[in-house]
């Protein structure tokens, strides 16, 4: 079982930027992709950045040169720096990883909120 703890988030104005990070705990040795989703009301859930065990990166689309996602292996945290936020990047956020062996685990989310 691994738990997650998301923090960051709240509201800014277009072209801002946030950052979000999550902690992970429990089983965190069975982790092999460390990522975030994004919720926008009315859509479904989709997949924003994910990080690899050794420190490779996916990255929508959408969001490409204007997020990083990082992870600490020692602290078992990892970040989503957003920059050049526009309001269609408001969202529910929420952190996942994924575990051996094909375990998902969710964040609680956190809104992001940006405002033209």
């Amino acid at each position: 079982q691994v738990q997650l703890v998301e923090s960051g988030g709240g509201s800014v104005q277009a072209g801002g930027s946030l950052r979000l990070s999550c902690a992970a705990s429990g089983s965190t040795g069975s982790i092999y992709f460390m990522g975030w989703y994004r919720q926008a009301e009315g859509k479904q859930r989709e997949l924003v950045a994910r990080i690899s065990v050794n420190g490779n990166t996916l990255y929508a689309d959408s969001v490409k040169g204007r997020f990083t996602i990082s992870r600490d292996n020692y602290k078992n945290t990892f970040d989503l720096q957003m920059n050049s936020l526009k309001p269609d990047d408001t969202a529910v956020y929420y952190c996942n990883v994924v575990a051996i062996p094909s375990s998902n685990y969710w964040g609680q989310g956190t809104q992001v909120t940006v405002s033209s």
